[in-house]
């Protein structure tokens, strides 16, 4: 998962030899100097969420990021997959308000990396930017709202209710608007998402009813494109505890108009599971690791293509079906992430990340 993607980063960056460990979850536990004399803080049930605020950095804490998946169309029915995700690792601790070290000292109190994706006509298309914090190449602010790393950029447009996100990739690129709709969901206790039943977890909202329009070129072909997008924020000191092998998430739009995000994180002597019911009218819903189930349809080697959901409560059997094709973000640590298309008690389509499957796409 992203946790994973992050200690990797880190080490290459930091010019680390250590070798991570295989799930790379517990091991970002211990990344950065926990002999700062400002410690790093972890999220707990008692925390809460501040609007525009938390939309900025956390420097605070060691691991988060922004993160963008979108299910577009061209004008003639073609679907879309997209993504880009922003990720900041702290390697020092420092207060939101204190001043940033400056850029001519090329400090190293923070990481970032960046990743796109655009999945079309059973193609995946992926790309990776890496920058040291500090010095100007990659940051975030709250407001006006902007995350950048280089000329890659998701920021305001002067109404804080509209964005502009651009990508340049090798051969492929995108440029989009992006109309948000809606208040921002707060998933697990107020914002508080536990990730396992011993109480690691992380603060998590998203923003989940996003109209966007745009254009993505592919090869020198340009494609108008819109439709909907799904916006997460998340940031802690530490998510997972040893053991945890693997993530599996999803982000479903309904055709119901209700929505659904689950996950479940996998170790050997069990699964920890949660998610978050959002109707269409009324408030939405923290769902109990017991209230929901998710599993491969099939089995499979790799990475599986095919889920069922069920959430009986809100009565929810879902099928999940990813497109043909390989959808893993070849990057320093690969992964899944791909559109899926849902069937069953309701229609409807999202994205889902999977990671912990080694390096196999096959079913």
């Amino acid at each position: 998962m992203r946790r994973a993607l992050l200690l990797m980063f880190l080490l290459v960056l930091a010019g680390c030899s250590r070798e991570p460990e295989p799930a790379g979850f517990a091991g970002l536990a211990g990344v950065g100097d926990t002999n700062a004399e400002v410690p790093f803080l972890q999220p707990g049930p008692r925390d809460s969420l501040s609007y525009p605020k938390d939309f900025g950095p956390h420097p605070q804490h060691r691991i988060e990021w922004w993160y963008l998946t979108a299910n577009l169309e061209t004008p003639d029915g073609q679907p879309l997959g997209l993504q880009w995700t922003q990720f900041r690792q702290a390697i020092v601790p420092r207060p939101m308000d204190a001043t940033p070290p400056a850029a001519n000292n090329w400090p190293l109190q923070a990481a970032w990396m960046t990743h796109a994706a655009v999945s079309f006509d059973n193609q995946h298309y992926f790309s990776e930017k890496l920058a040291r914090g500090d010095i100007g190449h990659a940051g975030a602010r709250a407001e006006p709202f902007s995350v950048w790393l280089d000329d890659w950029q998701l920021q305001a447009t002067g109404d804080p209710d509209r964005w502009h996100l651009q990508v340049t990739a090798d051969q492929w690129s995108y440029d989009l608007t992006l109309e948000l709709r809606g208040e921002p969901v707060a998933h697990g206790n107020q914002g508080f998402s536990a990730k396992s039943a011993t109480g690691e977890g992380s603060m998590y909202f998203s923003l989940v009813d996003i109209h966007i329009e745009g254009t993505v070129t592919l090869n020198g072909n340009s494609h108008r494109v819109s439709g909907k997008g799904w916006f997460d924020r998340e940031w802690s000191s530490q998510f997972l505890k040893t053991g945890q092998q693997g993530w599996d998430w999803f982000a479903l739009h309904l055709d119901s108009g209700d929505k659904l995000m689950a996950f479940q994180l996998r170790e050997k002597e069990g699964t920890y599971r949660s998610g978050t019911w959002i109707p269409a009218q009324g408030e939405p819903v923290a769902l109990k690791p017991g209230q929901l189930a998710l599993a491969p349809r099939t089995g499979h080697k790799g990475h599986p293509r095919q889920w069922r959901i069920t959430v009986p409560d809100y009565g929810l059997d879902l099928q999940l079906t990813a497109p043909p094709g390989d959808y893993r973000n070849n990057g320093l640590y690969p992964y899944w992430e791909s559109p899926v298309t849902v069937s069953g008690s309701h229609t409807g389509e999202g994205y889902m990340e999977l990671t912990g499957y080694g390096s196999s796409s096959t079913d």
